[in-house]
């Protein structure tokens, strides 16, 4: 019988096969005397897997495969699964520290002890320098002994991968945290959105970063994700792939089509056995990538996108970091937001949506039908927890309007502010209608007017060119179930690049300093007589007099700084 024969548990499962809980051990040892006894030893050595596994229920005796040379013995190492290796330094292919750096080049982490002469324990002290984790001598080595050494190796090295683990995690974190850091500050020097996407790759593939990063947005039109910007060792890889959002197709149940769906962060440990990449697994084999990060670039409902990073190292991709990531995501989709707000305020070049909407305000729906009138809302202002519009109404007596008004739902008050030959003018509190313009505001348009007559009521939302009009459209049907999306079209606003007033009030003025000097000017604070006093706009605007006050000097001195101080 062969010595491989007489080891104590025979494995002929294969590494993935083996059963679950059983320690696996490979001894290598050219002297058959040495390796029966070894094997005796541990026969019946149970209480080695239990001290190794105590989790586990197994009580089975370790597997110990034996190889007589290091050639055979680092070609079991390299196809079965080891949980340690008995070495003989002296070996006929091999022979001194020589042979334990072979093996452990080989093992990665896999503990070593090794076996020594009576007279060379010197050489167990050198190899124990040389990455071993202990070292025994044959004529002492007894049952007890070998039991015990192999599970304090086994227990060392454990406690040192971990240690490791959590260095490289710390490392990563900290790493991440800088580049969180640094992307914050781009974030507030960029001043376009191509600019700011194009920054956050290239800052997470620098020198301490990612091995890739790319960001992508769906294609109007289609569910495809197209790259926006892209940073690291991406040698075509963005040209090889499709990427899309449908969950009904292989490319669009991956990571990135699978964050833009759930709004949260994917992960992909390992690429290679993940079986949502397979469709990409070969390009990403062939370029190193390992593990991946899909975080979805989101605001409120609104999605902007994906970033996608990949790392050269499998399960690079902790918790923690994917805590972090997400947190870059929200502030990336903060800022765009900010850049998409200021673009629809100073774009000469605008997109406008119209749209009909049933169920707000439809008693006066119903009198622009029977009265043949028009009522025009030209500004619409937001206050802390109300919508204050400013409009005209024709063709209508104000008592008329007033008696409707006062049946109407969502409206809480209105004044008329003044009164022409074919028209007057008056102010509404719109509480129900904030959360709409609120949501429109948010995700970077604004509603440039609203019209009710011929029994329809009307409104026009303004976008920067550019934006991707097909997610405003469907965020707005979302939000409202019984609105109708009827045109879209382009047009310029005018020359605006010498109005000093328009530059102050888009730039200088915070959102209550300018509430307050609109409000003021539409409720005709500035007219004489006054149609409204400062007491009666607080009010309106949910703050107290002095507050009113305080904005409006303030407001006032920046317009005045702005038109006079040059």
């Amino acid at each position: 019988m062969s010595d491989t024969e007489t080891q104590p548990e025979i494995d002929d499962t294969g590494p993935d096969e083996a059963a679950e809980g059983t320690l696996e051990l490979l001894l290598i040892e050219d002297n058959p005397g040495d390796a029966r006894l070894i094997q005796e030893m541990l026969r019946d050595a149970t209480e080695l897997t239990e001290r190794v596994n105590p989790e586990e229920s197994s009580s089975q005796a370790p597997t110990v495969v034996h190889e007589n040379r290091l050639e055979e013995g680092l070609e079991t190492l390299e196809s079965t699964a080891t949980d340690l290796v008995l070495l003989d330094l002296n070996l006929p292919d091999s022979r001194g520290i020589e042979t334990l750096e072979m093996v452990s080049e080989a093992s990665d982490d896999t503990p070593i002890v090794v076996f020594t002469g009576v007279s060379d324990q010197e050489v167990g002290v050198q190899a124990i320098q040389s990455g071993a984790q202990d070292f025994l001598v044959k004529d002492e080595v007894t049952s007890e002994l070998l039991v015990r050494t192999i599970h304090h190796a086994i227990e060392r090295a454990r406690q040192e991968r971990e240690r490791q683990r959590q260095r490289e995690q710390l490392e990563a974190l900290n790493r991440l945290n800088r580049i969180g850091h640094d992307i914050t500050h781009a974030v507030i020097t960029t001043e376009t959105r191509a600019e700011l996407e194009q920054q956050v790759c290239d800052r997470l593939v620098e020198a301490d970063g990612y091995r890739f990063a790319w960001i992508g947005g769906v294609n109007p039109g289609s569910d495809r994700i197209e790259p926006k910007a892209a940073a690291g060792a991406e040698e075509g890889y963005l040209d090889e792939v499709e990427i899309t959002t449908d969950e009904n197709e292989e490319s669009g149940r991956g990571p990135s089509g699978t964050a833009i769906r759930t709004g949260e962060v994917q992960i992909a440990h390992d690429i290679q056995t993940d079986a949502t990449f397979e469709p990409w697994r070969e390009a990403a084999r062939e370029r190193g990538f390992r593990s991946s990060a899909s975080i979805p670039i989101v605001h409120e409902d609104l999605v902007y996108g994906v970033l996608n990073v990949y790392s050269g190292s499998t399960e690079s991709f902790t918790n923690a970091e994917a805590t972090i990531l997400a947190r870059i995501g929200d502030v990336i989709a903060h800022a765009i937001t900010a850049i998409e707000r200021k673009d629809a305020l100073v774009s000469d070049a605008v997109i406008e949506l119209e749209f009909r909407i049933e169920e707000m305000a439809e008693e006066l729906i119903a009198l622009s039908a029977t009265e043949s009138c028009t009522i025009e809302f030209n500004q619409m202002i937001h206050g802390d927890e109300t919508l204050l519009v400013y409009g005209a109404a024709r063709d209508v007596s104000q008592e008329t309007f007033q008696e409707t008004v006062a049946e109407t739902d969502g409206i809480s008050d209105l004044r008329i502010l003044s009164a022409r030959r074919d028209y007057f003018e008056f102010e509404l509190v719109a509480p129900t209608a904030v959360s709409l313009f609120e949501t429109i505001a948010t995700h970077g348009g604004r509603v440039d007017s609203a019209t009710i007559a011929d029994g329809e009521f009307r409104f026009v939302v303004e976008l920067p060119r550019g934006r991707d009009t097909r997610q405003m459209i469907e965020l707005l049907k979302e939000h409202r179930s019984d609105l109708t999306y009827l045109a879209q079209r382009t047009t310029e606003r005018g020359d605006r690049s010498n109005s000093g007033s328009a530059s102050v009030l888009e730039s200088d003025l915070t959102e209550k300093q300018r509430a307050a000097l609109e409000t003021a000017y539409f409720a005709g604070y500035f007219d004489w007589p006054r149609e409204s006093t400062g007491e009666e706009i607080a009010e309106r605007l949910g703050i107290s007099p002095a507050t009113f006050n305080q904005h409006l000097r303030t407001s006032e001195r920046k317009f005045f700084d702005s038109v006079l101080g040059e």
